[in-house]
């Protein structure tokens, strides 16, 4: 029970990686959940899904200040502290050379991944009052480069230094700040990105990538969940600053 009596804020809360990672802080003791997703519908579903009278929903967009705010406010109305903040909520984009890569598109992953991550802690770090810890999602696209995908690796090189920024003004509040690094997740994502490598033919696609991986498969949403409990938990309470890879060995 290593995060007993905790509170968390978990960002695309009702995607794989959120909802295995909220039933994973409940099963470690947590105290209250709130769920941070685009749409409605998902978030009773993941809530269904968790059945728990401990877990609360908010439909936001996390690349807008004004519902960033919104749900940090109400995550603090409806469980008092704020004591976990999981920053995982991220878009794909899609799979072009740079030269025909759509400007809407670009911005639109910028202002997900990378500013959604700056909001959540400029509204988040005021309410973690005893301090606590903040997780980003980030991904191995954040460690080294993928062809055609611009958007979404430069989202991902771009949230370590907001993790790292993060890290040092956090530390005299008692705020860790980490970031992770999965590798091929098997997941939505990765059926989209599949998809969009070789329209049609996603599956020799996924088993391309899994034959560059020394573990031999995908990460599992649940492999996610279990590295971010513990830099949620005090078991890690001198780790910060850090950049946690978890892909079988990928970038090896």
């Amino acid at each position: 029970m290593t995060l007993k009596g905790k509170t968390a804020i978990i960002t695309g809360g009702s995607g794989g990686i959120g909802l295995a990672t909220a039933k994973t802080f409940l099963e470690q003791g947590a105290a209250s959940i709130m769920l941070v997703d685009l749409r409605e519908d998902d978030l009773k579903a993941a809530k269904q899904t968790l059945n728990s009278d401990s877990v609360y929903t908010f439909a936001a967009d996390v690349s807008q200040a004004s519902q960033v705010e919104a749900y940090t406010k109400a995550a603090v109305e409806k469980m008092g502290s704020i004591d976990i903040l999981f920053l995982n909520a991220g878009i794909e984009g899609v799979v072009k050379p740079l030269t025909e890569y759509p400007e809407e598109i670009f911005d639109k992953v910028i202002a997900v991944n990378v500013k959604g991550v700056w909001l959540g802690m400029k509204y988040g770090f005021p309410e973690m009052k005893n301090g606590g810890a903040v997780i980003i999602t980030s991904s191995v696209a954040g460690m080294v480069g993928t062809a055609q995908m611009m958007a979404y690796t430069t989202s991902k090189h771009a949230t370590i230094g907001a993790m790292k920024v993060g890290a040092l003004e956090g530390a005299p509040l008692k705020i860790r700040v980490n970031s992770v690094h999965p590798s091929p997740v098997d997941n939505r994502m990765m059926r989209s990105l599949e998809d969009g490598f070789a329209p049609g033919a996603g599956a020799e696609v996924k088993k391309s990538f899994e034959q560059m991986i020394p573990l031999g498969r995908y990460a599992d949403n649940q492999d996610i969940a279990d590295l971010v409990a513990f830099l949620a938990s005090d078991q890690s309470k001198f780790i910060t600053g850090a950049t946690y890879v978890i892909d079988g060995g990928f970038t090896t």
